[in-house]
């Protein structure tokens, strides 16, 4: 499915100023990626999709300059070729829209797909009818392990979980009642994160197995109304564990809770990270947020280009740990990340 076009002189000036414009499942349309040519009398063209969950995540908004920036880069150091970065992606969470966004995309003889999936059991038929047509397939951030996608980039879920669960009680003090927040249950990456929190706890004998309180749909106002539900109706809560930072997304979500109990929780995105400086979290885990696009695009990239498979089906990347004393100097990546530097 490689474009392999024929350039003649004209052509060539033309394509010397190329823009390419990525389409959107929102009211995203006009994003583009400069990408040049040498000056050859052919050129490769490379067509990657990019799928998030949602146009409305700022994590997925550092993935997809991720994205560009890599095809842009790559459209420079290759040979001949060019990267075409097309970004479909739902303006919410809705995993039937992702799958007829993969459709559409191998319909449209596209090369490579990098998603992250809401649902894999929802995405993995979709998924696997692409990789059949020759479709190189990499998930980022939430994975669909049964669809033949050739690799995965991101953190290992359950050692997030863990390590959540490792930072929350330090801060405890190895004692308490663990509250555990979580969103979409048909998301694998959240079922386990879940489970690492509630595997980890279990090694601490001053800590009660934890809770889980799950919301739907995700969006800061809904999380934030859960966690004061639970919180006031157990007051005996010392710890919360948040496996996705959803909550922190909006203006004083922790007043009334902070002040009795210790956060601990996935994420330090700017509005996070007030919390952080602020002292009502503790401690923020970070993920690859740019580098989910970044690096899916490269792998695609480079099994195309070069035929080169990663090492490994699981590209695991390591955390971030965010405390109130770094998370001031961790808010400068955020204007790389979002475009903004």
């Amino acid at each position: 499915m490689r474009t392999l076009t024929l350039l003649s002189t004209s052509a060539l000036l033309t394509l010397s100023a190329l823009t390419v414009v990525g389409c959107s499942g929102s009211t995203d349309s006009t994003d583009a990626a400069a990408t040049d040519t040498t000056a050859s009398s052919e050129a490769i063209v490379y067509k990657i999709g990019v799928i998030a969950k949602s146009n409305s995540n700022p994590v997925f908004l550092a993935a997809k300059n991720g994205a560009f920036a890599a095809g842009k880069r790559l459209s420079e150091e290759l040979d001949g070729a060019t990267v075409e970065i097309l970004w479909q992606t739902p303006a919410m969470e809705d995993a039937q829209v992702q799958a007829q966004y993969v459709e559409q995309l191998v319909a449209s003889g596209i090369d490579g797909i990098a998603i992250s999936c809401t649902d894999a059991n929802l995405l993995t038929g979709a998924l696997k009818a692409a990789v059949e047509k020759g479709v190189i397939v990499v998930t980022f951030d939430s994975d669909a392990p049964d669809s033949g996608r050739m690799a995965y980039y991101g953190v290992d879920d359950k050692e997030a979980g863990k390590e959540v669960m490792r930072q929350l009680a330090k801060v405890m003090g190895n004692e308490g009642k663990v509250a555990v927040l979580t969103g979409n249950p048909a998301a694998t990456n959240l079922q386990a994160r879940v489970d690492g929190v509630v595997e980890q706890a279990g090694e601490y004998e001053g800590i009660s197995t934890p809770v889980v309180y799950s919301f739907m749909p995700e969006t800061a106002t809904e999380a934030a109304a859960k966690m004061q539900q639970v919180q006031t109706a157990n007051p005996d809560i010392t710890g919360w564990a948040l496996v996705g930072g959803w909550p922190l997304y909006t203006d004083n979500a922790l007043d009334g809770i902070y002040e009795n109990a210790k956060i601990v929780s996935m994420d330090p995105l700017p509005l996070p990270l007030d919390y952080a400086m602020k002292g009502q979290v503790q401690v923020l885990v970070g993920q690859p947020y740019f580098g989910w696009g970044e690096k899916s695009v490269e792998m695609i990239i480079d099994k195309l280009h070069f035929d080169r498979s990663p090492e490994s089906e699981m590209v695991i990347a390591d955390f971030d740990i965010v405390t109130s004393e770094t998370a001031e100097e961790f808010a400068k990546n955020w204007k790389l990340w979002l475009g903004e530097d």
